[in-house]
């Protein structure tokens, strides 16, 4: 009796047990979902726009991903004699819209560009992104629906890449080691690590406990994407590569990327690093001198409203009457021009030398 009470017990804490592992498996992927599972639309008041750019031209395309959904791609161009395709792929939370300007300064500078709306950004197809690993599937369609599709010059393909888009730009290499150079800018080695950054900032240590389900979910659901992180892109490559990332990085931390590359790879003469002060994450590659002066006149405006514009019931006014007051007072040379020179031209020279 004694033994088979024991049994019963055993049996009992198991299921417990089961029971909670499952529940926080179930937690863990649902707080992925929330976070990474949505879909994204540029803000209209902020978009970029061919006109913008004298000289720019864009034809727009459609090819498909990893499920059959279609993705809308981009070729910018501004001239003819072209030294090569740069693929941009863009950060998560928007479409290639935000990065025409870099689109725009590569094209004028001898370069045609294919950028693209990720899969559930803006034009392109899917009721959300999925997980961080589509990044990089995304991509690897993006490449090949360039190399192969016959719609384009057959040309030397480089890459340009920030934040999600930098976590891509380097793992693809493991599929497209004809690339022949990368720059990546605020990025991270694996695809479990922008879900570990964030939910370190908000669980601190805890957050530890839900990574192993959180990259087994990755894998369940992507396969060899998830399991396929930068460094393996660049083992499996000999493309060269530019490592851009800011110290004061909160959204990436400069640990989860710059900091293990420039460890693994400061003698490499493959690699080239350029570690930066006080760029942030959104805007590492930006002039912020326009974006600093909008942002404090905007303020002064929230003061000037008669309405709490923080409430429940103010919301569909607020949102009418922001929209209103960007298009009316932002200056959209400034806005649509604010590239570090210095930093482009620098990566300029780096395609030039390695393409």
């Amino acid at each position: 009796m004694k033994k088979s009470k024991k049994k019963i017990v055993i049996i009992i804490l198991l299921c417990v047990l089961a029971a909670v592992i499952a529940g926080w498996w179930a937690l863990s992927v649902s707080i992925y979902n929330d976070n990474f599972n949505k879909r994204f639309e540029s803000y209209e008041p902020y978009l970029l726009h061919v006109e913008d750019y004298e000289g720019l031209s864009c034809s727009e395309y459609t090819f498909p991903s990893d499920k059959g959904q279609k993705l809308q791609g981009y070729w910018y161009s501004a001239g003819d004699a072209q030294k090569g395709i740069i693929v941009i792929a863009h950060g998560f939370g928007a479409g290639h819209n935000s990065y025409m300007d870099c689109a725009n300064f590569f094209a004028q500078n001898g370069y045609y560009v294919f950028a693209y709306d990720a899969t559930g950004n803006d034009k392109s197809e899917g009721d959300g992104v999925g997980g961080i690993p589509q990044g990089q599937i995304d991509l690897d369609s993006a490449v090949t629906f360039v190399e192969n599709s016959g719609n384009f010059p057959k040309l030397p393909i480089a890459l340009f890449g920030h934040s999600w888009g930098g976590y891509s730009v380097c793992s693809v290499l493991t599929y497209h080691p004809e690339v022949k150079a990368v720059i990546e800018c605020s990025g991270c080695n694996r695809s479990s690590d922008l879900f570990e950054a964030g939910g370190k900032q908000q669980a601190g240590n805890l957050i530890y406990t839900m990574m192993p389900f959180i990259q087994m979910h990755e894998r369940i659901r992507y396969g060899k994407y998830a399991s396929n992180t930068a460094m393996d892109g660049f083992e499996n490559s000999d493309a060269k590569v530019m490592i851009v990332h800011s110290e004061d990085d909160g959204v990436v931390p400069i640990e989860y990327g710059f900091d293990q590359y420039y460890e693994a790879y400061k003698d490499d003469p493959r690699f080239e690093f350029i570690r930066l002060k006080d760029k942030g994450h959104n805007f590492i590659f930006d002039d912020q001198t326009y974006i600093d002066e909008f942002n404090a006149e905007f303020d002064e405006w929230l003061k000037t409203l008669d309405y709490d514009y923080n409430a429940e019931e103010n919301n569909e006014r607020f949102k009418a009457d922001k929209a209103d007051y960007i298009h009316l007072h932002l200056d959209r040379n400034k806005w649509c021009n604010m590239l570090d020179t210095e930093l482009f031209s620098r990566f300029l020279q780096f395609y030039n030398d390695n393409i």
